[in-house]
């Protein structure tokens, strides 16, 4: 029989880990192409021979996702994989539409294909949608490990927006990986705040290999999330994060609902910011489409560098680049810090905006009067640079994740913006989490 011949849709990520998983040596298919959406730069590039096995000598190419009708009649596809996540329903079911309006088979594929058995318990933080507050999580687990003598080992959903033959295993254990392994703005913005708390942490794009590394040199495995995707291992204990900032998006949004449905604790997190009846809103459903969950409360707490420095000042908020994009939040926690602390103006940056940030405002008008931190390639941080440089203000507030001004060059004075999250009645997050580790790992206090 003629093997069967597929596209898998990606943004770098997701589409990789299945065709490891699903396609890699199976030569019952011939993975004809990827395409690329969501994430600048990443297509016209190739999936190497180093990763893509023996059945592709000369790798894989990979197609920005509006050549795709083209490709489907060109190619003679049987199949379309769909690989990535933070996507309507709607949306969704209007790319299966195009897909199956030219012929072809549309297909996703579920968590059993694709999620790898680890040695290791395995705790997974995801997502209803991106934004939620997930960073934050992760952040509260691992100063809950260090608490307990435990070095936190993080595996982090990929990022591999550069070479894709060096970024196979990344492992990142100090700043200086950072600059080893040429990360981009948005890699920082997920590696750099963990590192902070002296974190390992684990990515790339063969994750079977990043497994078998990750579980020599821990007893416990954090997954981090990207978007609002699914692990990519088999987790004992699946922690999803909703945002009441945005109720209904949690039943609404792919693969968002899914995680929803597998949790087995739930997080509704910025309670302290959300209206109470979108609060009871989300906690009705999850109540609805999972009753066996465990429903905790947080607060998204925003705190300030210099916070004095603020009040009465017009400043420039930069915020974290994926959140107010394809995330969908029109600001994040550098507006809500400037209202807090008394700025006198949030200069809009729109008039200033240089290169290709003006195609980010156009492509999300939804985003309000902030800036993303936008930097996927060393052009585009020249860009952000010069941005910051030509708006009109006193302070530059900087919610990104990153020390913005190791990587910017300004003379404006840079205030960064903390964002963490509390317990809102009692602490049922850190004692699921103590009782997990007790039962996992039979470790105990020393106090």
């Amino acid at each position: 029989m003629k093997p069967i011949r597929v596209i898998i849709m990606g943004a770098a990520g997701r589409d990789f880990h299945n065709f490891n998983c699903c396609f890699r040596d199976n030569a019952a298919y011939r993975v004809v192409a990827f395409t690329a959406a969501q994430i600048p730069y990443i297509s016209k590039r190739r999936y190497p021979p180093t990763l893509s096995g023996t059945l592709y000598p000369r790798g894989i190419p990979i197609y920005p996702e509006t050549e795709l009708p083209e490709l489907i009649q060109q190619q003679h596809v049987n199949q379309v994989i769909f690989a990535y996540s933070d996507i309507s329903h709607v949306e969704l079911m209007h790319t299966a539409s195009r897909v199956l309006a030219c012929g072809a088979d549309f297909r996703l594929i579920g968590p059993s294909a694709t999620m790898l058995k680890s040695r290791r318990p395995v705790v997974s933080v995801c997502a209803v949608r991106t934004g939620c507050g997930k960073s934050q999580v992760v952040r509260y687990l691992c100063d809950l490990l260090v608490d307990r003598g435990i070095k936190p080992v993080v595996v982090r959903h990929p990022m591999p927006y550069g070479d894709l033959a060096r970024q196979e295993v990344e492992r990142f254990a100090q700043n200086s990986d950072l600059e080893r392994y040429k990360c981009t703005v948005e890699e920082r913005e997920e590696f750099e705040h963990l590192l902070a708390l002296g974190a390992v942490v684990y990515a790339g794009v063969d994750y079977q290999k990043i497994l078998q590394q990750a579980e020599a040199e821990t007893d416990l495995i954090i997954w981090d999330g990207g978007n609002n995707d699914l692990p990519f291992f088999l987790s004992d204990m699946e922690i999803v994060v909703a945002d009441p900032l945005r109720p209904g998006h949690e039943t609404t949004w792919y693969p968002g609902e899914v995680n929803l449905r597998r949790a087995n604790l739930v997080v509704i997190n910025k309670v302290n910011a959300a209206d109470p009846a979108a609060i009871s809103s989300v906690e009705s459903s999850v109540r609805r489409v999972n009753p066996a969950a465990t429903i905790i409360r947080t607060a998204s707490v925003v705190s300030a560098q210099d916070e004095e420095l603020i009040k009465g000042k017009r400043v420039l908020v930069v915020e974290d680049g994926p959140t107010v994009t394809h995330g969908s939040m029109p600001s994040g926690a550098g507006l809500a810090a400037a209202l807090q602390y008394g700025a006198a103006e949030v200069v809009d940056p729109r008039p200033w905006v240089q290169g290709s940030l003006t195609e980010i405002f156009s492509r999300y008008p939804h985003i309000g009067p902030v800036l993303p931190a936008m930097g996927y390639r060393p052009e585009q941080v020249m860009e952000l640079s010069a941005t910051i440089a030509a708006v009109p203000c006193d302070l530059v507030l900087a919610a990104t994740p990153i020390d913005l001004a190791r990587l910017v060059k300004t003379t404006r004075r840079i205030v960064r913006i903390a964002y963490n999250i509390t317990e809102t009645t009692g602490t049922p997050l850190r004692d699921a989490f103590h009782s997990f580790l007790d039962s996992k790992l039979r470790l105990h206090d020393n106090k």
